[in-house]
């Protein structure tokens, strides 16, 4: 039977080995559930969004899929061959009021910034046009965006994709143009996790206080949560900070 190494912080193997968990079934059996998600995602074809998802499609939140149904709107009128991540990313300031874009703001990264340096980035070489053009399926860096999005809601534990998860997707996502727009406005995918973990965290906690959340889109609340998000990204942005003064990679004035 083929191996495949597992690589985990210090912290989590020593508590791992305390606990006696069995890590070959848990691998296996979330390897497995991973993998019929990712595929079903990658080989799906988007057609009417409206109707009740079923097979990969039920996975996403009611304001992924809307996502996902602006970002087929924007590939079509941009005349693209299939929809890329800057599609996606696009479609997401688009719909507006999902927690990835308050994860952005309270990173102090203006969605509305992100949106300009978008529509600067002309998308890189694509992909040759296939013979059936079909703005509903993904090209190769959406496709993988929304592969890493899986696995991202995987290890966090959910049952569910959402768009902080396809933040997440496309900040870490190598070539396409929506993770190197987000990577360049700071969004480095190790603080975007810590601040969707961070988020998650604090809208519980304000929908516990605010009645299932009526009040949750107050502007109280979301100043509470982006200070949430901001203290417990700091501590890493400081040593990030730190590194970069230690290697010589700050710069003066």
């Amino acid at each position: 039977m083929p191996k495949i190494n597992v690589y985990l912080p210090d912290d989590l193997a020593e508590a791992v080995k305390e606990a006696g968990v069995p890590v070959s079934a848990v691998c296996q059996r979330a390897l497995e559930q991973a993998v019929r998600r990712v595929t079903a995602i990658r080989e799906t074809v988007l057609g009417d969004l409206d109707d009740e998802p079923t097979g990969a499609l039920a996975h996403l939140t009611a304001r992924t899929r809307t996502v996902l149904k602006l970002a087929v709107e924007r590939a079509r009128d941009a005349g693209a061959p299939r929809i890329g991540t800057e599609h996606l990313l696009g479609a997401m300031l688009d719909e507006g009021t999902n927690l990835a874009l308050h994860v952005l703001r309270a990173m102090e990264i203006e969605p509305e910034q992100v949106g300009r340096d978008l529509a600067r980035r002309q998308p890189g070489e694509r992909e040759t046009a296939p013979p059936d053009r079909d703005p509903r399926r993904f090209d190769g860096p959406a496709a993988n965006a929304l592969e890493l999005a899986v696995t991202e809601a995987t290890s966090l534990g959910h049952n569910y994709i959402g768009c902080e998860h396809l933040l997440l997707g496309l900040a870490v996502e190598p070539d396409g143009v929506a993770g190197q727009v987000l990577r360049a406005l700071g969004a480095d995918p190790k603080l975007v996790r810590r601040a969707v973990t961070a988020a998650l965290a604090g809208y519980v906690h304000l929908r516990a206080e605010s009645g299932q959340g009526q009040s949750a889109a107050s502007a109280g609340a979301q100043q509470a949560l982006a200070a949430a998000v901001r203290q417990e990204i700091e501590p890493l942005s400081r040593r990030i900070a730190r590194l970069e003064e230690h290697l010589g990679l700050t710069t003066e004035g």
